[in-house]
């Protein structure tokens, strides 16, 4: 190539209209590359708005049908599923019973939209009384290999109800291995296994845990005060790759980095290293923070949310779950 500068290269001649610089955009966002997260609280009246997530309410099992419908008609293609329990116990039993809540809400959700994607976020933080995410050991964290008996069981009672996806969050040591064998061991083997992988342990969940009722009781054992015992370091880079790595062997068919913003280097890396589709979760803490700043005046709320969302497929996303996605749809 015969070198050339300037003024015979002019950079700026690219970005001189809006109609070249949208023709010329590397990378856009669509709203069928949006996931919305919906908490559903049994036993509540009417929807109850979330004080730490403004825009955002703990829907009804009466409206969120409507809620899931309103949602598909905005041109978002997919949920993910979130139950605030009324029956908390030590092992969160109540999402082990088809007739739980997070049984119902799947159902609800899948009836009143058959077209929508369904994702069934596989834990136990919000049906344990300790806020864990599954039966504690005598460590005080949680009993990993108990928990994968119980995540193979709760996988299977989502599918029955309807989920697309399951998408296992907590963080356990062949959690994609023991899901992926009950599942097809359940007649499942279409269900896919979308991996929180790669979730860290980030100071950024805190209005998600106000959302779902998923805070940790207080304990003076070092291992139940917080989540650090199975949640990544956030300092970790290839740790992520090699937890990825065993997801994706264990039958993992596609990836979440949770949460978004602070980690895109680490979907960077990813979409480096595996061909699989990547999906960024854009935190209560990340949506929380851009709300208060807008309406503090400090900033943008509709610019700044875009191009947050440009970030994640400059990054290398497939697909975003974020609470802004209603928002977002709106501005495409």
């Amino acid at each position: 190539m015969t070198k050339a500068d300037f003024p015979i290269i002019r950079m700026r001649r690219l970005r001189k209209s809006a109609g070249i610089r949208r023709l010329l955009s590397e990378n856009h966002v669509r709203a069928c590359d949006l996931i919305y997260p919906i908490f559903v609280e049994e036993e509540l009246d009417q929807p109850t708005p979330i004080n730490s997530l403004p825009g955002v309410q703990r829907e009804t099992e009466k409206t969120l049908a409507g809620r899931v419908k309103e949602i598909y008609d905005q041109g978002i293609p997919a949920i993910i599923l979130f139950g605030v329990s009324h029956h908390k116990d030590h092992t969160g039993s109540d999402s082990l019973t088809p007739k739980g809540l997070l049984a119902r809400m799947i159902k609800t959700a899948k009836q009143a939209c058959p077209d929508m994607v369904v994702i069934a976020d596989i834990c136990f933080c919000e049906y344990t009384d300790h806020g864990h995410c599954g039966p504690l050991a005598d460590d005080g964290a949680p009993d990993n290999d108990k928990t994968l008996v119980n995540l193979g069981k709760q996988a299977v009672i989502c599918a029955e109800a309807g989920a697309d996806i399951v998408a296992p969050s907590g963080m356990m040591d062949g959690m994609v291995g023991a899901i992926r064998a009950a599942l097809d061991k359940a007649g499942h083997i279409e269900t896919p296994i979308l991996s929180y992988a790669a979730k860290f342990s980030s100071h950024h969940y805190g209005p998600f845990r106000d959302a779902a009722g998923c805070s940790l009781a207080d304990s003076p054992i070092e291992a139940q005060a917080d989540r650090k015992a199975y949640q990544m370091n956030p300092a970790n880079r290839e740790e992520a790759l090699r937890e990825v790595e065993l997801d994706i062997q264990e039958g993992a068919d596609m990836i979440i980095v949770k949460p978004g913003l602070p980690y895109l280097d680490i979907i960077r890396d990813i979409k480096n290293t595996y061909n699989i589709p990547v999906i960024a979760y854009h935190v209560s803490g990340e949506y929380a923070m851009i709300r208060a700043a807008a309406q503090n005046g400090w900033v943008d709320y509709d610019n700044i949310l875009m191009e947050q969302m440009v970030s994640f497929k400059r990054a290398g996303c497939t697909g975003i779950i974020t609470y802004g996605a209603p928002d977002i749809a709106k501005m495409l």
